[in-house]
């Protein structure tokens, strides 16, 4: 008799934790943090591709940019590279190269260290890319990132969220190609 009884609770207990783990499989999942952000975006240049490239492909001067101020770095072009970029009002944002390509005209770079009131984002990585017209005379150039919301867990404040770090990372690099159109097709 003890040993049916000690039967029945094991099979109870076999049923129950079966049934817990069929219940577990059928529970919608709930949100468990951001997600990964990206941005794309492009401007048509009317100057050959090696004209946008010696504007953009030096990693150490970022001049370019309207928000910059003042580069400083080491190692040039070089994979590890790193840039300062002083910006209007005194914020830095520190940079590290980590694909370089002059031959493709493109390089990739990441952020390691910003304050996300400045850049509402974390763990960034961006690529710029120049390629020529068909023509050969203009280039299109192609500024893409990667990141995650300045709010690195559920419910962000609304000035660290996803909306808030595209809408910034969006304005910059529209600001940043239209800053660079200007500039290379103007001749200054």
């Amino acid at each position: 008799m003890r040993k049916t009884i000690g039967r029945a609770i094991a099979g109870v207990a076999v049923l129950a934790v079966a049934g817990m783990a069929l219940t577990a499989a059928f529970v919608p999942a709930r949100a468990h943090g951001p997600t990964r952000q990206k941005v794309r975006e492009s401007i048509e240049i009317n100057a050959p591709a090696a004209k946008v490239w010696a504007v953009i492909g030096n990693f150490q001067d970022m001049s370019w940019l309207p928000p910059v101020t003042k580069t400083e770095g080491e190692k040039g072009n070089e994979i590890g590279a790193t840039r300062r970029l002083t910006l209007t009002g005194g914020a830095t944002v520190d940079e590290e190269l980590y694909k370089f390509d002059a031959a493709a005209m493109t390089y990739s770079y990441r952020i390691t260290a910003v304050d996300v009131k400045v850049l509402p984002v974390n763990n960034y990585s961006s690529t710029l890319t120049v390629t020529p017209s068909a023509d050969g005379k203009g280039a299109t150039l192609e500024w893409a990132g990667a990141f995650y919301r300045g709010f690195p867990n559920n419910d962000p404040p609304p000035e660290l969220s996803d909306e808030a770090s595209v809408k910034a990372v969006k304005g910059l690099y529209q600001t940043g190609l239209e800053a660079l159109k200007k500039k290379i097709e103007s001749g200054s």
